[in-house]
């Protein structure tokens, strides 16, 4: 892999970076990600003597957005990661891998103490492990270095650190110097345009994917908030069919578990044209129906439907709250897979496909139809620092985020380009 020379904004963070704390923030694809490594590459080469940590999320996304990439422009010899020992071989030095996927996550980096460390997207990790790595950099001329996309402008990343940052290199270009009360902390901020290797038709391609809220924050590099309707691109009359083109998998059958609230399934197909589809629903709402259902009741109907409809899915998705229902399930011999519930993850997902008309949905599935112009961010929420939709009318909606975001694996690179897919 090679690696083009930096230029403009990329050769000047790179140069900038001197502080404890460097963080690149901004919008996707704009090429944070690259200068940031380009200088923890050069911290390496160069740090003190002590352990040096990269850090993610989880252990696998570290993996797939940083270390892979490292792998492949470095080589084996000068960079091998180690996976059971959560460990990577880089420039001949050792470097601890943790993911910081929880509050617990903490504990993983206690007792250490390093001399660098670097975090792939600083907004997704909680707050207290944040904290904590900080104070683990206590070997003299230690030094940070992270990327993140923006998030809410209450996020404590925002507010707590970049907001005091004592050199901030703004989006256009321009050097700002802190307060008084500045942190020892070089903010970066970059969008597409600091990207010079984007042709102007991929800049087009990844900016139709994303809308309102995302287009804002991962397209423009703005923190703001979450409000209003989260798919702001729902369209019935571009995102309803009322025929379905011929399937070339069915994908899943994924559920929203509920006994007091409504059960919500549906079946979730790839089209011969590079679609998904939502081809049908099955709804069972206690309050409006003959009163609750029991495990083994509703294992018996839902299969009951699929069986109706002749298809035979590819997985079964189900809610992770739902235990039970799936023990049911096994004992009645089909084997469920757990929905992979990153609400915001999932949600950016089904966005981008409504926003490119990538996903649409049958007719036939009336409460879904219904659910989604109504699918709000929670307001308190926002306010808070925290991006959550409101726990109302959401069954449906819910059943499609663990569908789609599950099965992304399958259907990522399966999809008509954006461009031809309106």
């Amino acid at each position: 892999m090679k690696v083009a020379p930096l230029v403009g904004k990329q050769r000047q963070s790179v140069q900038l970076a001197t502080a404890r704390l460097n963080v690149w923030d901004g919008s996707v694809r704009s090429s944070k990600t690259i200068s940031s490594l380009m200088r923890w590459l050069k911290f390496v080469r160069t740090a003190p003597p002590g352990p040096l940590l990269m850090v993610g999320k989880t252990e696998r996304t570290l993996k797939r957005n940083i270390i892979d990439p490292l792998v492949e422009m470095l080589g084996e010899k000068r960079c091998k990661y180690v996976a059971g020992l959560g460990e990577l071989h880089l420039l001949g030095r050792l470097v601890y891998v943790a993911g910081a996927y929880n509050e617990g996550s903490e504990d993983k980096i206690r007792g250490l103490s390093l001399v660098g460390a670097y975090v792939d997207e600083v907004s997704t990790i909680p707050e207290s492990f944040w904290v904590m790595l900080l104070t683990r950099l206590s070997i003299p001329g230690a030094q940070l270095f992270g990327t993140t996309n923006p998030d809410g402008p209450q996020h404590w990343l925002k507010v707590n650190y970049l907001d005091r940052a004592r050199l901030w290199v703004d989006i256009n270009g321009q050097l700002h110097e802190g307060s008084p009360d500045s942190l020892n902390l070089h903010r970066f901020s970059f969008q597409l345009a600091d990207n010079p290797s984007l042709t102007p038709e991929y800049v087009a391609d990844v900016s139709s994917e994303f809308t309102g809220l995302w287009y804002r924050r991962l397209i423009l590099g703005e923190w703001c908030l979450a409000e209003g309707v989260v798919y702001e691109s729902w369209d019935p009359a571009r995102h309803v069919v009322d025929q379905l083109p011929a399937i070339q998998q069915w994908l899943c059958i994924s559920l929203d578990y509920g006994t007091t609230n409504p059960f919500h399934a549906l079946a979730i197909g790839l089209g011969a044209d590079g679609r998904l589809y939502v081809g049908h629903e099955w709804r069972w709402d206690s309050k409006k129906q003959r009163g609750s259902l029991t495990d083994a009741e509703y294992a018996e109907r839902v299969r009951a439907w699929v069986t109706g409809l002749g298809i035979t899915p590819s997985y079964w998705i189900v809610d992770p709250s739902a235990k039970s229902y799936r023990v049911e399930m096994h004992r009645g011999g089909i084997a469920s897979t757990l929905a992979d519930n990153e609400v915001v993850d999932g949600i950016r997902d089904v966005a981008s496909l409504f926003a490119t008309g990538r996903l649409k949905v049958h007719a036939s599935c009336r409460e879904l139809i219904r659910e989604i112009p109504g699918y709000a961010w929670d307001p308190d929420a926002s306010e808070k620092g925290e991006d959550k939709p409101l726990k109302v009318n959401d069954h449906g909606v819910d059943a499609l985020r663990y569908g789609i975001r599950t099965t992304r694996n399958i259907w990522h690179g399966q999809l008509a380009p954006p461009s031809k897919a309106a």
